[in-house]
């Protein structure tokens, strides 16, 4: 079996779950190729002595590989997804984190969870990702233009709203007038547009959530539509810029211009094991069923 590991930072109490993944593998001959940064953060810090292959970039993970861990929380396994793209390899992930509804295994399980990785005793979760088109071209948004979770735009360097001309499928559906708008996956449900007022959607609903953030029209509500749907916007403000994110990279676009927003032909494969499913994650990460009259 061999499998890539990555991670994006180290605090202390990551430590132990390094050391008990390693040490897991180790046991098994499982063979790890760690990414390079995470394996100098861990050389550094005199966690891990030990001589590992490295990969760098996403040209570097083929076919060749069961599996890649991602060790940290969410926002950790949407840089993972950068890395494996239309690969098809699958991603785990570890919580090192707070919240963690992707990384679903939690520290105090990884042996036996890692055991069922072994064992092939998992299933996959596919998710949709959405794919994003600037014009004119913008180089930043080219690079890497899809997101996992959501794409988002919003206002820059004012405290003024700004105005989302959204269409979809050429037909006209608002101008929204707000600080921005979010326009997520089922994945990307339980992050930004969730705290904004948008609904959760389990990860095999075949939908996209539109949801305005702060605003100025009370009236406009979240919006679910077919992941088919290709949805377009144009913005104005005062500004002569504003931001777009994908996940967590942001770039800044000139105001007027036209972004087009599709569903990825490909998908990310995420690991679900048998103990840790979407539905537990939500009862657990949100307290449901937390009350004394339950």
């Amino acid at each position: 079996m061999k499998v890539a590991i990555y991670g994006q930072y180290y605090q202390n109490s990551t430590e132990p779950i390094i050391n008990d993944i390693f040490d897991f593998f180790n046991k098994k001959k499982v063979e790890m190729v760690i990414e390079a940064q995470f394996l100098k953060i861990l050389n550094d810090k005199k966690i891990v002595e030990k001589t590992y292959n490295t990969f760098s970039k996403h040209t570097e993970l083929d076919s060749s590989f069961d599996m890649l861990i991602s060790i940290g929380g969410d926002g950790t396994i949407l840089r993972a997804a950068t890395l494996v793209r239309n690969s098809g390899i699958p991603i785990l992930g570890i919580n090192a984190g707070r919240l963690g509804f992707l990384a679903t295994v939690q520290k105090e399980n990884i042996a036996a969870f890692m055991q069922f990785v072994i064992d092939k005793k998992y299933t996959i979760s596919k998710r949709t990702l959405l794919t994003l088109t600037c014009t004119p071209t913008n180089e930043a948004i080219e690079e890497i233009n899809f997101a996992m979770n959501e794409i988002t735009v919003s206002r820059k360097d004012t405290t003024s709203m700004i105005t989302i001309d959204t269409y979809l499928n050429g037909e006209f559906l608002n101008s929204y007038w707000a600080d921005g708008l979010i326009i997520s996956t089922p994945t990307g449900s339980t992050g930004y547009s969730l705290s904004c007022g948008g609904p959760i959607l389990t990860p095999d609903v075949k939908s996209l959530v539109i949801t305005p953030i702060a605003p100025h029209n009370l009236t406009a509500r979240p919006l679910v539509v077919p992941d088919e749907t290709e949805i377009r916007l144009k913005v104005s403000g005062r500004e002569e810029n504003y931001l777009v994110s994908l996940d967590s990279r942001v770039t800044s676009i000139k105001n007027e211009s036209i972004l087009t927003l599709n569903k990825t032909p490909f998908q990310i494969n995420m690991v679900e094991i048998p103990e840790e499913t979407f539905l537990k994650t939500l009862r657990s990460k949100l307290l449901w069923g937390q009350d004394k009259r339950n």
